[in-house]
């Protein structure tokens, strides 16, 4: 079932390389969502990639254009002037001035604590962890989901639970809340075995 919505991600989210596959590739059609970022959190996403990760800058451009290639209308402009009135953590304030600019009402971040309500509630915004956020989309569209986490499997060439367990890193309230819908254990999957 196709739906139209707009939510943020942020740089956190982006970085994590199984996790914004799983929101891109949602993001395709027949899409569960529209998504929205900025030149300032990409700027932050390729810093994690190259300076926290150790990814060659080759990788973390490529990975970038990527994503900006193929959803062009999600780039987020001209919010800058809104920053000053946001009063969330100084470090996103440029996140919740993109939602603001783009009357976007949802905010993704696994920093949901730089995310105050009371920062919030004046613009009717919302932030919300990406494994809640999943998990709700999940719920709309369980075969869309379901199809998205057969692809990525059949990528990294890798079971459905075990796809579900290298997610459990990062949201593993949603590989939980996955892995009962599909009456299957959660394996626990470590870095190393996961890169075989």
């Amino acid at each position: 079932m196709r739906a139209d919505f707009p939510v943020v991600l942020d740089a956190c989210v982006l970085a994590e390389a199984a996790v914004s596959d799983l929101f891109l590739r949602l993001s395709e059609a027949p899409r569960l969502l529209l998504p929205r970022w900025s030149e300032a959190i990409w700027a932050e996403t390729r810093r994690t990639w190259v300076e926290k990760f150790g990814w060659e800058e080759s990788l973390a451009d490529s990975r970038m254009l990527a994503a900006t290639g193929f959803f062009p209308e999600a780039m987020i402009k001209g919010f800058e002037h809104l920053i000053p009135q946001c009063e969330n953590h100084p470090k996103d304030r440029h996140v919740l001035a993109a939602a603001i600019h783009s009357k976007t009402d949802t905010i993704v971040s696994f920093n949901v604590r730089d995310f105050k309500q009371e920062a919030l509630a004046p613009w009717e915004i919302t932030a919300v962890h990406p494994a809640n956020y999943l998990k709700v989309l999940f719920d709309h569209d369980q075969a869309a989901v379901t199809n998205a986490l057969h692809s990525m499997a059949s990528k990294a060439d890798r079971s459905v639970p075990e796809l579900l367990g290298r997610l459990a890193w990062f949201v593993k309230p949603f590989s939980e809340y996955v892995s009962a819908e599909f009456a299957s254990d959660l394996p626990d999957i470590s870095p190393r075995a996961w890169r075989r």
